[in-house]
């Protein structure tokens, strides 16, 4: 494991060649910090199901850096998903959309819906655009443990594991993101979080 700084020069550089070889990246983003895998090939992703012990029916959700970025991957958007990220993305909102014909197949075989959002950190976003297509990111702990907020932390939980980590200081840590079926006519919250009910099904239906 080695711990980088994110306030010089040439991390992302490093960060990008230890993704693009199959490595595991340990991220900030607005929430807690997150484990990140690229998607070339499934050897990052695998690593992640056995840092984490993850059941691998629990599937990976993905990052982009933008809304612009995740339609030209091929993620449709009705109406009301694209009004949902417009309004709250970057920020703490897993929307779960319709497969892409993009996505490699041996990512989450057989799934018809993959979770991806767009996160609020610029270490995130930066190291998102320069990937220009979606990375599988979740929260950095052992499945069941409490998420880890800073690298420190991270080093503690995944001691002598082959991670790079980008230390952005402290995450602020709080609710983790409200995730929202948006695959219907209708919005479904699956998961409480920062972004309420009510307010999504109002951006949803184009309230003001």
């Amino acid at each position: 494991m080695r711990t980088i700084g994110t306030r010089g020069e040439g991390w992302i550089e490093e960060a990008w060649r230890h993704l693009k070889a199959g490595g595991v990246l340990a991220l900030p983003t607005e929430t807690v910090y997150g484990l990140a895998a690229c998607l070339d090939g499934p050897a990052g992703a695998d690593q992640i199901f056995e840092l984490k012990g993850r059941p691998q029916e629990k599937l990976l959700p993905l990052q982009m850096d933008s809304l612009a970025r995740a339609r030209a991957w091929g993620f449709p958007f009705s109406p009301g998903a694209e009004r949902l990220g417009r309004a709250f993305w970057p920020g703490p909102l897993t929307l779960v959309l319709p497969r892409p014909p993009t996505c490699p197949p041996w990512f989450a075989p057989g799934a018809a819906t993959l979770a991806v959002r767009v996160p609020d950190h610029p270490v995130a976003l930066r190291l998102l655009a320069l990937a220009g297509a979606p990375l599988a990111v979740t929260s950095a702990n052992l499945s069941g443990e409490p998420p880890c907020l800073d690298a420190e932390a991270v080093a503690r939980a995944f001691p002598g594991a082959p991670l790079l980590v980008l230390d952005g200081g402290r995450a602020p840590g709080g609710l983790p993101s409200t995730v929202v079926a948006a695959t219907g006519e209708e919005p479904v919250v699956l998961r409480e979080g920062p972004i309420g009910s009510a307010r999504i099904r109002e951006v949803w239906r184009g309230w003001p």
